[in-house]
């Protein structure tokens, strides 16, 4: 694999630039190369966010993203702004908990997650991130599953460590149900 160009995009709050530094923290582990560039709306929580994140085997010219190979659409605002956006082929994963609109583009691989329903089965909807995050690496391979959570220690800053075990399992069950359900159309 040469890389993947990933836009994970969201409300404030939902966790995307947490989502987006972990992937980033994997990639460096792993020895790839990364960038990550955050981008917020003007509002604080509840605003819109949004981050590119690069992984590559071979050195990034330049972090901006105009052709990601993957969008994460955790609102319906992400998904309006950022489906056209995708490369033919691309990866889409949609969390379906908050987004109710059809996926347009019959181009793509398309992987519907209720990532937020699945997170408060788990007891907490700030991990819908990681539930999300889970379907897309299981689904692109552009990292291993275990070293975004051997990244989560590196990612989360200390007085959120006790969160390790909640994030791994979320990330769990967005890998199994990314790896148990077939992708298709919305």
């Amino acid at each position: 694999m040469n890389g993947a160009e990933v836009i994970m995009a969201g409300f404030g709050g939902q966790g995307v630039m947490a989502m987006g530094m972990l992937l980033a923290y994997a990639g460096m582990k792993e020895g790839r190369h990364v960038s990550w560039m955050p981008s917020y709306g003007p509002e604080m929580r509840g605003g819109t966010a949004n981050c590119a994140v690069v992984v590559s085997d071979l050195p990034i010219a330049s972090p901006l993203i105009t052709e990601p190979t993957a969008v994460i659409a955790m609102s319906l605002p992400s998904l309006d702004k950022f489906e056209g956006w995708l490369v033919s082929s691309g990866l889409l994963v949609v969390n379906v908990s908050l987004v109710h609109r059809p996926v347009v583009r019959q181009d793509i691989r398309l992987i519907r997650v209720p990532a937020t329903d699945i997170a408060l089965e788990l007891g907490s909807d700030r991990v819908a991130n990681m539930v999300a995050l889970g379907a897309y690496v299981a689904a692109s391979g552009v990292v291993e599953l275990e070293t975004v959570a051997a990244s989560l220690q590196d990612a989360l800053p200390p007085h959120r460590h006790h969160l390790i075990p909640l994030n791994r399992q979320a990330l769990d069950r967005g890998a199994g149900y990314a790896c148990g359900v077939s992708t298709g159309s919305m």
